[in-house]
């Protein structure tokens, strides 16, 4: 037994409880009443710096604190906002982020303030980070959504869906590697797909680099997942900024990349291969020398690229690129003269355009005819450095294109063939179904510029600053030239006496080189600005449905006993996002309305929100040639102190007659914070005054659409060329795609279309949260998305729609990624949900059999195809193939035999 007599273990002294810091604990206290005084007393700045110091002190507060600190850091960027400090703002959201570093309220926060600053892609990773601490988090979630595109872009995933675009670049990069290409260099490596074929083809030594954060975390992820983690080195950065032997070791003898866009160079790929190979590549083949071992020389896939094009004639692309109308909404605007896109390569376009736009030929409304035949514009070999650095410096290359078809002149449309080696090459031509777009260069010339077969007409290419640019310069027509490249008002047409054909050309050649008059000053609108003026339809029913409002309110005051009450003017507010009009449409309706009067006042003050100094001159420009007096039409932001107080009272004393709303983004969904601004504008209303649109109803249907599939995540289970990369790139799938054009999608309709929800703005008390609402199936297939538009209720007569050939809106669309399997007549329960103006529905298949209301009928809305202009059409009914039109204002019933063709199509093939 152990031994009795052992002296028992000393016992462990008992740790000393430490000595209180009274003077900290002091100052601490202090410090917290300080903040609170502050607070109540709104010195938000101070209040901010006393919450620092205590958390700092005391973390054991930051439970007890974090509400008041949140508020007073939120409070305190307001304000630095407002002032313009800028880095102010942000090191006080990184003092607030050391302290609570996973607070998914601050990341949020200061998310909003990065992309109201334009830093989008630091935004939407700072909304990124606050799903992943809170999945459920709303407001985290819908910023996410918006802007999810600028942190992994929707090409992304088409171009992992395009099996064969992935192929080839697989077979040309195992041909390289297999020849002796050893050492790799994926330049913009994405999800690094590239860089891993080439290690799977048995590089020995393969690198990459991205610029995107999240691409390159998400590259370093994937990498990882195939088990590759220790063979691929990813490096975050440009290669313009890598070195040898800093960055990588030595000279590559391989480099692949696909950093080419619409318009082949948009993406920088000439400066990016004339910078590897003088510092990145081995040098290449020399073709006067004996053949090299390819581990002793450069190359590059894709080897090189040959760009085509053809002229086209397209309503589509012509309306978002040059004013069409000679009035808008009761104004004529030829006191402007010209007004076109941002989108230029004539000679006088300076930074603030761009050479070409892009499209997809084959989904443009109204589809396009062709007017040349396709001709080839452009060769390159990207395998040859020194042609690679004369590409800036060549002569402009002229063009003589025979316009083969009658037509109005809008647009040059470009693609490529990239070729990856000798035996493989892609192609983005309208025909082929591609992840690329095509690159669209508008003509700005001469309004509607008609040409008819045996026409020429005279492109010049250029590569100015490393970017592609085609511009049509002139057409030529039986001895006479018409100059595009000027705003030459007049006989356009110039005589040239020459009647052989070469002699002709030499001659227009010739010139076009000569001097000629400074043309008048041009005005530029973004393209969604141009289709918006020249939505005649819009314009329209906002003039009738004002002009309605106006008179009722003029006829009501006619009547006050009190004469200084009547003769006050009516205050018309336009918030509207961007360029807009119905500000000075509001005055001119005044001007109107008071002919006759006694009065030289005006009847309507009319205050317009632009910002730009550009807008405010087409403003001042069209109020003096439609005979608006100046005091009229006033620039509301020079009112306002604070640019995010805009609504408030047009006076101490005054209030409202009229609050125009922007409701609806050109991408198809709601503005952000509308019902709060609804609220605000409801109470700034004077009685019987009115928020333009007073309500605006939302209208659905099911679809059947692989395209919008592919384009929301990489689809099916099967790995991309054997690498698992779909599980974390589809962690950035969105559920509402945007910019869509229902009209010309390929997919097909389950459903006849459905009234979703409804949004009044003049009435709080008729909105609801959610809705659900049953659909039922007309067709059998799978429900993969949910497009919807919204038909916009300027007053009970007069409405417009996001969805008609005239809309300067696209649509949107719910994309599920589990599709419903559904038959003919089978019921979709549908759950609509409306969360701080942000729009979400999920479906459900009903199993059994639905009761309905007969009494609500089957009633859906039409989209904008009122038999007479201005009309309101609340109901149509569709019964074989008559179609019945109902107005919401009364009058006759229109009946007429039709199809849904053109709204709607069933597996529909690309327009050509």
């Amino acid at each position: 037994m152990p031994n009795a007599t052992t002296r028992p273990k000393r016992s462990r002294r008992s740790r000393r409880a430490p000595r209180e810091d009274t003077a900290r604990n002091e100052l601490v206290s202090r410090s917290l009443e300080s903040a609170q005084q502050c607070l109540y007393s709104q010195d938000y700045g101070t209040a901010f710096v006393h919450y620092l110091l205590v958390l700092n002190l005391e973390p054991l507060l930051k439970d007890f604190a974090k509400d008041s600190f949140r508020f007073t850091l939120f409070k305190w960027a307001e304000e630095l906002d407002s002032l313009g400090r800028i880095q102010d703002l942000f090191d006080s959201y990184e003092q607030a982020l050391e302290l609570f570093p996973v607070d998914e309220v601050i990341l949020n926060s200061m998310g909003e303030h990065l992309f109201r600053m334009g830093f989008r892609d630091e935004a939407a990773g700072h909304f990124h980070k606050a799903l992943k601490l809170r999945p459920d988090y709303p407001e985290a979630k819908e910023n996410f959504y918006r802007v999810a595109n600028w942190l992994v872009e929707r090409w992304h995933f088409l171009m992992l869906n395009d099996r064969g675009r992935n192929h080839k670049y697989q077979l040309a990069i195992q041909k390289a590697v297999r020849g002796g290409c050893s050492t790799v260099l994926d330049i913009g490596t994405g999800t690094g797909i590239l860089g891993m074929c080439a290690k799977k083809a048995g590089a020995a030594e393969v690198y990459a680099c991205e610029l995107s954060k999240t691409m390159y975390e998400l590259a370093g992820e994937v990498v990882a997942a195939n088990d590759m983690e220790g063979s691929i080195k990813i490096l975050h950065m440009k290669s313009l900024e890598m070195e040898i032997p800093k960055d990588i070791p030595k000279r590559v003898s391989l480099v692949v990349t696909e950093t080419v866009d619409a318009g082949l160079f948009g993406e920088g790929i000439i400066e990016t291969l004339i910078h590897a190979w003088n510092h990145l590549l081995l040098p290449p083949q020399n073709a006067q020398e004996s053949p090299a071992s390819p581990s002793e020389t450069g190359r590059v896939i894709p080897a090189g690229a040959t760009v085509f094009g053809m002229a086209v004639e397209c309503q589509e692309i012509r309306r978002h690129h040059r004013l069409c109308v000679p009035a808008v909404g009761g104004l004529g605007v030829s006191a402007v003269g010209e007004i076109h896109s941002p989108v230029s390569c004539s000679a006088d376009a300076d930074d603030s355009t761009e050479p070409y736009t892009t499209e997809r030929l084959s989904r443009l409304p109204g589809g396009y005819k062709p007017l040349t035949s396709s001709f080839r514009a452009l060769d390159i070999d990207f395998n040859d450095p020194q042609e690679l650095e004369s590409l800036c410096s060549r002569d402009v290359s002229r063009l003589n294109l025979t316009v083969t078809q009658e037509g109005i002149l809008d647009a040059l449309a470009v693609w490529f063939q990239l070729h990856l080696d000798e035996d493989n090459s892609l192609s983005t031509a309208p025909q082929e179904k591609t992840c690329w777009e095509q690159a669209i260069y508008p003509i700005q010339g001469p309004l509607d510029c008609s040409v008819k077969p045996g026409d020429r007409l005279l492109v010049e290419v250029s590569c100015k600053d490393a970017y592609l640019r085609l511009c049509c310069v002139a057409v030529v027509r039986d001895g006479c030239v018409l100059r595009l490249d000027t705003w030459e008002g007049g006989d356009v047409w110039g005589s040239d006496s020459a009647s052989n054909p070469e002699v002709e050309l030499c001659s227009a050649l010739a010139g076009l080189q000569t001097d000629r008059e400074e043309p008048p000053e041009a005005f530029m609108l973004e393209c969604s600005e141009l289709a918006l003026l020249n939505n005649t339809h819009y314009h329209q029913n906002f003039q009738a449905a004002m002009g309605k409002l106006l008179t009722q309110l003029k006829e009501a005051r006619s009547v006050l006993p009190d004469p200084a009450q009547s003769s006050e003017p009516l205050y018309v507010l336009d918030v509207s996002e961007g360029f807009s009009l119905i500000s000075l449409m509001a005055a001119k309706l005044g001007v109107n309305l008071a002919e006759g009067s006694e009065s030289d006042s005006a009847l309507v003050r009319a205050y317009s929100s632009v910002e730009k100094l550009q807008h405010q001159t087409i403003l001042h420009l069209l109020a003096q040639g439609n005979g608006v007096p100046v005091k009229a039409l006033e620039f509301w932001l020079n009112h306002v102190e604070d640019d995010s107080a805009v609504l408030q009272r047009p006076a101490t004393e005054k209030l409202w007659s009229a609050i125009v709303l922007d409701c609806v983004e050109t991408c198809g969904l709601i503005r952000q914070k509308l019902m709060e601004k609804a609220t605000l504008a409801r109470c700034l209303l004077e009685n019987g005054g009115r928020i333009f649109p007073e309500r605006i109803v939302i209208y659905g249907m099911l679809v059947e659409s692989d395209m919008l599939l592919q384009e929301s995540a990489v689809q099916g289970r099967e790995p991309t060329l054997g690498f698992n990369i779909a599980p974390f790139i589809n962690q950035f799938t969105v559920p509402i795609h945007v910019f869509l054009d229902l009209s010309t999608l390929e997919c097909t309709h389950l459903s006849e279309p459905k009234e979703f929800f409804t949004l009044d703005l003049m009435n709080t008390h008729n909105n609801y949260p959610a809705r659900e609402v049953m659909v039922q199936v007309s067709a059998s297939g799978r429900v993969t998305a949910i497009p919807f538009w919204y038909q916009i209720h300027l007053d009970e007569e007069l409405s417009v729609s996001t969805f008609s050939q005239e809309s300067h809106w696209k649509q949107a669309a719910v994309v599920l990624q589990d599709p419903l399997c559904v038959t003919v007549g089978d019921w979709v329960r549908l759950t609509v949900q409306i969360h701080k103006s942000s729009l979400s529905i999920s479906a459900t298949k009903e199993d059994g059999p639905v009761a309905m209301d007969a009494s609500k009928g089957e009633d859906v809305v039409a989209m904008d195809t009122a038999k007479e202009e201005g009309a309101a059409v609340e109901t149509f009914k569709l019964e074989g193939s008559t179609m019945t039109y109902t107005p919401s204002g009364g009058g006759p019933v229109a009946t007429e035999s039709c199809s849904l063709e053109g709204f709607f199509m069933d597996s529909m093939s690309p327009k050509t």
